[in-house]
Order: C-alpha cells, then sequence, then structure tokens
C-alpha cells in the first residue's frame, strides 16, 4: 500500500496528529495534548477528567466509558503523553513531522514509546463503540505525564490520591515493548531500580607518596566486586537460553567523580551504578552485601540512593488471575504467539501493582524493530491498524470479566 493511501485512513491520521505534539524532554509542554486528547474525548462522546496530581504543569487525562455494572472494580487503559529527547541531525526525517514512506513507516518520536498505544485504546474504543458494544466493568483511558523522568509528577503519587481510588480500578494495561520477531512480549513484572552512591573518603596527600587507605584504593575494591557480580550475571545469561535480560540483576557504573588536581591524592571519590534487582534478589541481603564491601574496602564509605524501589510482587499470570484469563483467551483467539516477561526497564504500571491491582505491559507491534529512545523510531501503518483491531478484542475481554464476589 503506497503512502498515498495511507493518508485517507482516519485512525492513522489521528496518529500522525498526536505525534506532531512535541511533548518532549527536558521541557515537555502537555497544553496540546490535553487540547488535543479533549477533541478525541468529544468526538468520541466520552467525559473526560483532568487531575493534576503535583503541579498544573504536569495533567492526568481521564477519559471513561461507563460499564453496565459501575459498581465493578474497572480496567485502566493507560499511555504516557511525554517523549524522550530527540537529535534531529541523526534523523533522516524530522522527529516530529510524522512522515509516511513508501512502504508505510510512520517515522517520529513516540511512534514506539508510546503515542502509538494511547491512541490505539481510542480507535479500539472508537471502533468498539461504532459496533454498538457494551461491557460490564467501565473503562477508563488515561494521558499521564513524566513517565519519562520516572514517574515521580504523574502516575507515582496519583495512584495514592482519592481521585484514582475513586476510578475503582481492578485490572490495569501499559505499555510494553516491540518485537522483531512474530512474537508480541507481555510484560507482568517489574525490576526494582536502585542507583547506588558510594561516596569514598580516604587518606588524602601528595601525589608522589604511597599513602595508606586512599580513597582511590577503595574505589578500586568496590568497583572490581561490582563488575564481579555483574559478570555472574552475564554468566547466567549465556549459560541459559531460556532466560531474559530481566531475569538477572543487572548492574553498571555510570558516574565517577572526584579529584582535585592531577599531583593530589584526593579525600574524596565518587562512584555511581545503575542496579535493577531481579524478582529473587532478597533486597535485605543485597544492601548487607554492599555494606560488608564498604567495611572490606577500609570504610569511611558513605552509601546513598537516588532511587531505591521496593519489590513488587509481579501480576499472576494463571488461572488465579481472571484478568489474565481474559487476555490470554483474547491473544489465543486471535492466533497470537505471546511471551510473559519481566520488563527490562520501568514503567507506570509497577505503581498499579504497588498499590495491588494487577497490570499487564503490552504494545502490539510484532515484526517491528525495537527503536524507543533511538533516531528514526518508526512503526508501520498496517502494525499500528492490526495492533488496533487486537486491541478491540482484549479490550472486549477484560472489560467483560465476572465478578468475583461469591
Amino acid at each position: 500500500m503506497s503512502a498515498s493511501k495511507w493518508e485517507s485512513d482516519e485512525e492513522i491520521q489521528f496518529f500522525r496528529e498526536y505525534l506532531r505534539i512535541p511533548s518532549v524532554h527536558p521541557n515537555p509542554n502537555y497544553e496540546p495534548c490535553l487540547e488535543f486528547v479533549k477533541r478525541q474525548a468529544k468526538q468520541l462522546e466520552l467525559p473526560i477528567r483532568v487531575y493534576y496530581p503535583v503541579n498544573e504543569q504536569n495533567p492526568v487525562v481521564v477519559l471513561t466509558w461507563q460499564g453496565l455494572q459501575p459498581e465493578l472494580p474497572s480496567v485502566l487503559l493507560n499511555s504516557h503523553m511525554d517523549v524522550v529527547p530527540v537529535f534531529p541531525e541523526n534523523w533522516t526525517h524530522p522527529p516530529f513531522g510524522a512522515e509516511i514512506d513508501e512502504e508505510g513507516r510512520i517515522f517520529a518520536r513516540g511512534t514506539q514509546d508510546m503515542k502509538c498505544v494511547g491512541m490505539q485504546y481510542l480507535a479500539a474504543i472508537r471502533a468498539l463503540k461504532k459496533s454498538g458494544a457494551t461491557f460490564k466493568r467501565t473503562i477508563h483511558i488515561s494521558f499521564v505525564a513524566d513517565e519519562e523522568m520516572g514517574g515521580k509528577l504523574g502516575m507515582r503519587p496519583f495512584v495514592h490520591t482519592d481521585d484514582f481510588r475513586a476510578l475503582n480500578v481492578g485490572f490495569g494495561l501499559d505499555e510494553g515493548l516491540a518485537s522483531p520477531t512474530a512474537e508480541y512480549p507481555v510484560f507482568y513484572a517489574e525490576r526494582s531500580v536502585w542507583r547506588v552512591y558510594f561516596h569514598i573518603s580516604g587518606t588524602s596527600g601528595h601525589g608522589s607518596l604511597l599513602l595508606p587507605n586512599t580513597a582511590g584504593e577503595k574505589l578500586n575494591y568496590i568497583v572490581g566486586k561490582m563488575m564481579a557480580y555483574r559478570k555472574v550475571q552475564v554468566q547466567r545469561l549465556e549459560n541459559n537460553p531460556e532466560l531474559c535480560i530481566g531475569d538477572v540483576t543487572t548492574i553498571n557504573l555510570t558516574k565517577v567523580e572526584g579529584g582535585v588536581q592531577s599531583n593530589v591524592v584526593p579525600p574524596l571519590l565518587m562512584v555511581c551504578f545503575d542496579c535493577r534487582l531481579a524478582l529473587d534478589v532478597d533486597h535485605l541481603e543485597f544492601e548487607a552485601t554492599l555494606q560488608k564491601w564498604c567495611a572490606e574496602a577500609g570504610g569511611g564509605i558513605e552509601l546513598t540512593y537516588e532511587q531505591k524501589q521496593p519489590r513488587v510482587l509481579p501480576t499472576p499470570i494463571d488461572q488465579s488471575n481472571r484478568f489474565w484469563v481474559a487476555f490470554k483467551s483474547a491473544t489465543d483467539n486471535l492466533g497470537l504467539s505471546i511471551k510473559p516477561q519481566i520488563f527490562t526497564g520501568g514503567t507506570d504500571s509497577r505503581y498499579l501493582r504497588q498499590v495491588g491491582i494487577p497490570a499487564l505491559g503490552f504494545s502490539p507491534m510484532n515484526n517491528t524493530p525495537v527503536l524507543l529512545h533511538d533516531h528514526d523510531e518508526f512503526l508501520r501503518a498496517d502494525t499500528y491498524l492490526r495492533g488496533v483491531q487486537i486491541y478491540q478484542k482484549i479490550i472486549s475481554n477484560v472489560a467483560n470479566v465476572e465478578c468475583d464476589c461469591v
């Protein structure tokens, strides 16, 4: 199908319009997104509410399709409006142009992460409403701010508000990842992000001496221990092809700071590690190990954390979770090959799970290179529209899950 053919598709045009809004960090302006979603709500004849969990610059927008049994816990279809920075000189298409080539590839920041999913929800709802469908459960479609910065101005505080509790959410869908194969990954858990800073103090003095207990020696010890731990995780992946990156703990040295001048042994050095703790890691034991290494290095090391997320229970993917059963029934019915996984990074779904709400991460983009946060991010128009059909079936199933009551 040529690019001109896609030009006449209403849903493709809505998607491209949303992509052209540069809600980009470090200073995203959500006002145009808000106006766009309000227009969508009006066209869909759905009520819309805007919440401000932290400040007026960071809205949470919620459209609501009331169910036949509104007392039942609702279904939340969540997506984020913000996108990561772009370097236009590295793109072959304007990053916010939403240009479509002869192969039907739509190029723009957010095509995969994750303006696609937000608009696929709305396209699916549009099709379901046109068909006259009704559902037992109320469906909320949320568009949130600040996910790319960890959700501290968006979903993270929002889940603890009375406004959120009033939505009565019983199950959530959020973003997944593209898949270069025919398989669709489905994410039911996330690792815990710890950003660990070692503030290492030691003997300072002239660079011509061999002073004892220097910060450099201690740093060398700590780095050695952390890299040895990292190597064990690399070997686990290499030795077991069944494991994905989300199944192991990742450790990466991300920052080193310190020094006075080139001939002075410094009194203080800092090294930072990005750690993503696997679900099988005992957090107390891991922290105790870090403290032990600090003592073995010679002491005088203070640990601080930029992030230190708690262990969050995974969403059950068995018969005990009726929403999982409904989701899986939909994908089976559509003949999709799905692979349950633990997410590699972090999404807003972890905040739903933290407050006890089962959530799945799913982006229907198979046979698609993973280009989130990359240059020339794109999504094929036919893949996008196939995703709309997939969501129609999934939404229909999860919104008709029977009441758990006895």
